[in-house]
């Protein structure tokens, strides 16, 4: 297959994919839409939200809002009533949170108790804890991530899309991003499921903090110049965005216990695809996925409209989609 046959083999194969661009040394050297989508246009890109917003924290992290990964969760809660019997919460730490380690009471995320709750935050710290204590065990987690919102407000004293907006989108000539309000239960799901285009937004909760784990809606030449920060260290246009050790430990690699993560390992909400290389992505539910490969200096953003049979896109950028802009696989 050749770089023509790219827009065939998505409509064939890949038929959710809304947007893909490719960068290689700083340059774009692919971009195409598909589904009626400009490239301007935005997608919800489900959990690869986390990953940025990992890269939020460490610019807080750098202005020492948050001082350290290593501090406990309820510092910043000081307010919070803890449940009576409750112990295990108070060694919860930021970097627990980080790292997909915090234990939780119950398996899954309670979507329902913690999004009709009048403080998301709180809910969220409900559910945190429980009689096992820490045990260190990697358990994804998704609405219970809204903790790490709280947190952000908290370090900050600012929204979390406004914070997002001054230190990272418009440095990175992204336009700014507004919050979206869901006004009941349907439009929210409508909001995570429909095919169409989106504006800048960001779901957020009744407070106007951004949901941490979902939410956010990018276009995919957007999304590639996270992968270009990343890959320049923090960099972007000659101007630091965040600290290089940041970076490093964000994409340091932790063995995931189980098979159910197709063997890859996770560092600071960023999956490693390819330890052995330092390849690593951003990757959320239908396909959107920001890839990150430093041997070959590419970044690869894709977006793509609600599928529920699509996990990831890594076998398609890998396989198919690199090797027809002439890049071999590591």
């Amino acid at each position: 297959m050749k770089k023509e046959d790219i827009a065939a083999y998505v409509r064939e194969k890949e038929p959710n994919i809304c947007q893909i661009c490719v960068w290689k040394n700083g340059k774009e050297v692919f971009s195409g839409e598909w589904n009626g989508y400009k490239k301007t246009d935005c997608v919800h890109i489900a959990s690869a939200a986390k990953s940025i917003v990992s890269i939020l924290v460490g610019i807080a992290v750098d202005k020492g809002m948050i001082k350290s990964v290593d501090e406990k969760v309820l510092s910043y809660f000081p307010d919070y009533a803890v449940k009576r019997g409750e112990k295990t919460i108070y060694d919860v730490t930021v970097k627990h949170l980080l790292t997909m380690r915090a234990p939780y009471k119950g398996k899954g995320d309670p979507w329902t108790k913690v999004c009709t709750s009048a403080n998301w935050t709180n809910a969220s710290l409900d559910f945190l804890g429980g009689r096992k204590g820490i045990t260190d065990e990697f358990d994804y987690r998704t609405v219970c991530l809204h903790t790490l919102t709280g947190i952000l407000h908290r370090a900050t004293g600012m929204k979390t899309a406004d914070f997002a907006n001054k230190y990272l989108f418009t440095p990175l000539g992204i336009a700014e991003h507004k919050n979206f309000y869901a006004k009941n239960a349907d439009e929210h799901i409508q909001f995570t499921v429909e095919k169409v285009p989106k504006e800048n937004v960001w779901f957020a909760d009744p407070d106007g903090l951004a949901t941490p784990g979902y939410g956010l809606c990018m276009s995919a030449a957007d999304m590639v110049k996270i992968g270009q920060l990343c890959l320049n260290k923090g960099m972007f246009n000659g101007k630091r965005i965040v600290c290089e050790e940041w970076i490093s430990e964000m994409t340091n690699p932790r063995e995931v216990e189980g098979n159910r993560f197709r063997g890859m390992q996770y560092g600071y909400l960023w999956w490693i695809i390819h330890p052995e290389n330092g390849i690593y992505a951003a990757i959320g539910d239908s396909g959107n996925v920001i890839y990150v490969n430093p041997v070959r200096n590419i970044s690869v953003a894709i977006t793509s409209c609600f599928k529920p049979a699509v996990s990831d896109r890594i076998d398609f950028i890998e396989n198919i989609l690199l090797p027809c802009l002439g890049e071999k696989n590591d």
